[in-house]
């Protein structure tokens, strides 16, 4: 039994091919400005949170996405905040 000759792949425009491989690499994380950053006062005893659920899950969505360890990618959300300007 032989094996099937392979499907080649001819690219006739290639300046759409360079653009979609350029917009491959592109990065864009929308951020909401009106998003709290901190948790609301909770009342109850002990320890207060710090953080909000959406900011955490923000991290944590950072996190499993480029597989990052936990220091790591608390210090790339502080840079990706840097960048956008927001002082949270």
């Amino acid at each position: 039994m032989s094996k099937p000759e392979p499907t080649r792949y001819r690219t006739m425009n290639w300046k759409s091919y360079n653009d979609a491989l350029k917009r491959r690499g592109s990065l864009l994380i929308w951020l909401d400005k009106d998003m709290v950053w901190r948790a609301p006062k909770s009342g109850c005893n002990g320890r207060p949170p710090v953080f909000s659920d959406a900011a955490i899950q923000f991290c944590l969505m950072v996190k499993v996405l480029f597989g990052l360890p936990l220091r790591q990618t608390t210090g790339m959300v502080a840079s990706i905040l840097s960048m956008a300007g927001l002082d949270w």
